[in-house]
């Protein structure tokens, strides 16, 4: 389990290791290890200044740790199953890290989503072929999809719940145990139900975590991301049949 004691004293070899020549802007964790020494000094949350973007937007801004997106119309995240097609466009913002246990919360605010397919959320993407994403997914003005997709090895599935299409804010909870994950969400940042637990072939190391926003048809819209914070591992270790020798 992730101790905050720990993420201090990671924190401090990390920063030596970069203050004696040893360390590398574009290595796996001194992007996370900047961002949990000031998230410790401010509750858990995030500099959002730390983050990446993948496929920058053409329009979005930061301030006073809130990221807004405008997306652009046919950009998305899709691979093969069902459908046939790739779609491997969408502007993810992530940042990076090789802790094996942890929790990521942000809240996702999508009141101008109204159009088919436009969706926002959290995801973990490492390339085209391996990626995890939960989100909702604007349907009709009866419901939309609340959902998750998990792409191993270039196929993705999709799991989704049908929610009332006037729900417009949703809070996530990303969570890793090694290279296996789960995501939650929460109507209140307080309380969180399962959405799904995988395993991610290509995520037992360094991993890139973090927000996406599209709009896979001819649609536009502005999605809010706020709150984020890192937190100890709030997916706890299984405590009923043991594994297997």
């Amino acid at each position: 389990m992730m101790k905050l004691t720990n993420l201090f004293i990671l924190a401090s070899v990390c920063l030596l290791a970069l203050s004696c020549g040893n360390g590398s802007p574009d290595s796996a964790d001194d992007v996370f290890v900047d961002n949990v020494v000031s998230a410790l000094a401010n509750d858990g949350r995030l500099d959002l200044t730390a983050f990446q973007w993948t496929r920058e937007p053409g329009a979005y801004s930061i301030g006073d740790g809130t990221l807004t997106v405008t997306t652009a119309p046919h950009t998305d995240l899709w691979q093969r199953t069902y459908y046939h097609f790739r779609n491997d466009n969408a502007p993810v913002f992530q940042i990076r890290t090789k802790e094996q246990y942890f929790s990521f919360v942000v809240k996702t605010d999508f009141t101008q989503s109204h159009q088919r397919f436009d969706q926002c959320g959290v995801v973990m993407y490492l390339d085209s072929d391996n990626w995890l994403k939960g989100s909702v997914e604007f349907e009709n003005e009866e419901f939309q999809h609340l959902g998750s997709v998990a792409t191993n090895n270039g196929y993705s599935d999709w799991a989704t719940t049908a929610i009332p299409a006037d729900v417009k804010t949703m809070w996530y909870r990303f969570s890793r145990r090694a290279d296996d994950y789960c995501i939650e969400c929460s109507a209140d940042g307080i309380n969180f139900s399962q959405m799904r637990i995988c395993h991610m072939y290509a995520g037992a190391d360094a991993i890139r975590f973090g927000v996406y926003a599209c709009s896979p048809e001819e649609s536009s819209f502005t999605a809010v991301f706020s709150d984020m914070k890192i937190t100890e591992c709030m997916w706890k270790a299984h405590d009923g049949q043991q594994p297997d020798e």
